[in-house]
């Protein structure tokens, strides 16, 4: 009994816990005090690490500030000593020069502390006058003994300048002086900076400033000094300079940066340290954790009590709540059941019962399948609900069934499922809502159908139907047509409607009505536009007949209504027309224009053989009976004279039997004669324009069989074509510097068989490719005169003789503008008769 008796005594505390252990609220200081227990750390932590962070970027900064006000002033500094320089070199020689100059370098030496003194050397690097004046007292140099150390330190720095020809540095030198001097600690380390007197490419002479590095640090402000230590190191951490004996803390912050402070400069390094100043963070912290802990405490306790009283509240509450949802659910037409785990009804409302004519006690306890759902469609219902059940689609859309009333009758119905949860997040059933859906539903198939009737016609119509909303831009409705060919946006209405400012005239039409009163005006429905020919800028040049109206849609928005029809067809079978119409009159055209060449070529043969003899009897007649000098310079004028009117009868021949389609009269013939006779016959107009020709013909070049007559024609025209390119180019006062048109003459071996290649290329501004396209068509000229016929008539006479004629465009070395322009002619060796012959 004894040991009973202790063994209870011992399990009393735990057995006390047990009944505490559901009772959340008893914890709730206890874990208030170690949740603020933990934030504070990690606030005291932030805090720490934002400090630092703080302490950091503000020493950079001031660091930066330092380096910067450091090189700016030896910036200052080298821009002075290179104005002294330019007042030296201006006039040496002027006494008053001379003083100024001096002036402004003792001022120099004043004004800036890390100055201590300028030197003047001329080029033989001799010693011409020194500031401040070298004396007993100011010589601090020759007094220390350190003449030795500085004179080789400004050697160095003089040859490195004369080297160069820009200002230099010397390396840093330490000089020995006594700790008893009063300038020791100023002037412990100095450094040379020499700029050169630079006249006419010759070195005149040397500037030279000698620096103390301690001076170099009295250029940052006495304020930051005063919070920050400066240090001045070389690359092996010798220090130079130090703007404060104290020593830094251990919890200090350093940064270092590179100094420099010229070209020819040796390396330096620029370090701080801050002296953080003392705070009273910590302890303000754990004041204020033990009073928000206290605070907290306290508050976890109240809240405690304030929860009991909301637990009573919300159970009565929830009393009153389960009484107005059971009147709610007694009031709807929506049935409404309960299922558990097993599928098992537990509850059903009274608009169920009365909408399966069962009683809630008949419902209650059944299980699927139900005795209320059609035996013809029993399976499928079981299956949709099993799957209803397994996700949550059936509580957003719904499921499709069916409920057989006890008398008999079917309706349709729509079921919506939501999972049961317990007040512990615990899924103990489902909770079904059905609505009657048969008399919607019925409505819903007339209407489908009525709308499959008439998408189906507008479907197979062989034009594009759209609706566009005005006030949105959103299309409400596109046909088959429509879709496939301008997708499914309201782009391609807006294409068809017109022109660019049709969109802003929709837009006020839309507003206009909104500001008037409700309604939309009758008189401004249903009247359709008149037919509009449009042709579509999207690449695809279709034409469309549009008309379109404006109409009310469905929601009472103000819409347009457009049907476009294709007339891609009708419009090209127009323009074929028309093009044959043009080809029509292009013949008549040829056909005159060939008349009237034979005409003048039967009117002008006879003159130009008068012309021809007339020359010839008057050099026989002249012949022997005047001076023979100046029978030297007549005969051959009037014998020239002959033989152009015989070529130009000749021409005239050629050409009427150009245009009655005989073949040409072939002969063979050198191809350099011809050229070297177009190149005589045009050079005359290009001297007058300021123009030159040249010719590039390959030696040993094979007879060919033209027509010489002809195949001249065809170059002088080519030339004159350049030379008109190139005048186009280049302006009268610029000709001189204008390309010349050149004419070459070779073998394309790069074909079998080889053929015989005439180029003409100019340095004009090009063809451009609207011209490219048709510089070949009769009756096309750019110039204002022209006929159109010449390039025509020239690829005519090569291609009758068996040849090719063609254009390209030269572009410049960088490819981004046309240079000019190369014509390009090849003719067989050979013509085709001799090879058949052969």
């Amino acid at each position: 009994m004894k040991s009973t008796a202790f063994f209870s005594s011992l399990l009393k505390p735990f057995n006390w816990l047990r009944k505490i252990r559901g009772f959340k609220l008893v914890y709730t200081p206890l874990l208030a005090i170690v949740l603020f227990t933990a934030v504070m750390g990690i606030i005291l932590g932030t805090l720490h690490l934002q400090e630092k962070g703080q302490q950091e970027s503000a020493l950079f900064r001031e660091l930066s500030f330092a380096k910067q006000r450091i090189q700016l002033r030896f910036a200052n500094n080298t821009d002075a000593l290179n104005t002294i320089n330019r007042e030296i070199a201006s006039n040496s020689d002027d006494p008053k020069i001379k003083q100024l100059v001096r002036e402004q370098a003792d001022d120099l030496v004043i004004n800036n502390h890390e100055i201590v003194k300028i030197i003047w050397l001329n080029a033989d690097s001799s010693r011409g006058w020194s500031v401040p004046v070298n004396n007993n007292k100011s010589d601090w140099i020759s007094k220390t003994q350190n003449d030795q150390a500085v004179n080789a330190g400004l050697a160095n720095a003089i040859e490195l300048s004369r080297v160069t020809s820009r200002a230099a540095f010397s390396q840093f030198i330490s000089l020995n002086i006594p700790d008893e001097e009063s300038l020791a600690k100023d002037r412990r380390t100095v450094i040379w900076q020499v700029a050169p007197n630079i006249v006419g490419g010759q070195v005149i002479g040397f500037l030279a400033a000698l620096y103390t590095t301690q001076g170099i640090l009295d250029v940052v402000p006495g304020e930051l000094k005063a919070n920050y230590r400066f240090t001045l190191l070389t690359d092996n951490e010798r220090v130079l300079s130090i703007s404060s004996d104290r020593d830094t803390p251990k919890r200090a912050f350093s940064n270092q940066t590179s100094l420099d402070i010229g070209v020819l400069s040796p390396n330096m390094v620029l370090r701080i340290d801050t002296y953080p100043p003392p705070t009273n963070l910590t302890f303000r912290m754990l004041i204020g954790v033990v009073v928000g802990l206290s605070a907290f405490v306290i508050w976890s306790l109240w809240s405690v009590l304030k929860q009991m009283q909301v637990r009573q509240e919300a159970e009565s509450n929830l009393r009153t709540e389960t009484s107005f949802r059971s009147a709610m659910e007694n009031s709807t037409p929506v049935g409404i059941r309960a299922h558990d785990m097993q599928k098992r009804i537990t509850y059903v409302n009274r608009a169920f019962c009365e909408m399966t004519g069962w009683s809630a006690k008949e419902l209650i306890g059944l299980m699927p399948p139900f005795p209320f759902w059609p035996d013809s469609r029993r399976d499928e219902l079981v299956e949709k609900m099993n799957r209803a059940l397994k996700s949550d689609m059936a509580s957003k859309v719904g499921i499709e069934g069916a409920i057989l009333r006890r008398d008999g009758s079917l309706i349709e119905t729509r079921t919506f499922i939501a999972p049961l949860i317990n007040e512990k997040g615990k899924q103990t059933g489902w909770v079904t809502s059905l609505i009657d859906i048969s008399e919607p539903k019925k409505i819903r198939e007339e209407l489908a159908a009525s709308q499959e009737r008439f998408i189906t016609v507008l479907e197979g119509l062989d034009a594009a139907v759209s609706v566009v909303d005005l006030e949105n831009d959103k299309l409400l409705f596109a046909n088959r047509y429509y879709r496939e060919h301008f997708g499914d946006d309201s782009k391609g209405h807006f294409l068809l409607a017109g022109d660019t400012n049709n969109l802003e005239t929709l837009h006020d039409v839309a507003e206009d009505l909104q500001d008037s009163p409700p309604g939309i005006p009758t008189s401004f429905l249903y009247q359709e536009s008149e037919s509009e020919e449009i042709q579509m800028t999207d690449g695809t040049n279709k034409w469309y007949e549009v008309r379109r109206r404006f109409i009310p849609w469905v929601d009472g928005h103000l819409a347009q209504l457009l049907i476009a029809t294709d007339i891609t067809m009708r419009k090209e079978a127009d323009d074929l027309a028309r093009q044959q119409e043009e080809r029509m009159q292009f013949t008549s055209r040829l056909t005159t224009m060939g008349e009237m060449a034979s005409s003048l070529a039967h009117e002008l043969n006879q003159p130009l053989s008068a012309i021809s003899n007339y020359c010839m009897g008057v050099a026989k007649r002249i012949e022997g009976t005047i001076d023979p000098a100046l029978t030297k310079d007549i005969l051959p004028a009037l014998e020239k004279a002959s033989q152009q009117a015989h070529r130009a009868g000749t021409i005239i021949q050629r050409i009427r039997g150009f245009v009655k389609r005989s073949e040409p009269q072939r002969k063979s013939t050198a191809i350099s004669d011809i050229i070297n006779d177009a190149v005589g016959l045009v050079e005359i107009e290009a001297h007058r324009h300021r123009l030159t020709i040249t010719s590039n013909i390959v030696e040993n070049l094979p007879e060919v069989d033209i027509d010489p007559v002809l195949i001249l024609q065809v170059l002088v025209n080519l030339l004159k074509n350049g030379l008109d390119s190139t005048r186009e180019a280049y302006p009268l006062s610029s000709r001189w510097s204008a390309p010349p048109v050149n004419i070459s003459t070779d073998l394309d071996t790069s074909i079998f068989p080889a053929m015989l290649r005439i180029q003409v290329s100019d340095g004009g501004a090009g063809i451009p490719e609207s011209v490219s396209q048709r510089m070949f068509e009769p009756f096309f000229s750019t110039k204002s005169d022209g006929m159109g016929m010449g390039l025509n008539i020239c690829r005519s006479i090569v291609e009758s003789h068996q040849g090719r004629l063609w254009a390209v465009n030269r572009m410049d070395s960088e490819h981004t503008k046309l240079v000019g322009c190369t014509f390009t002619i090849l003719l067989p060796l050979v013509s085709p008769e001799a090879g058949s012959n052969v």
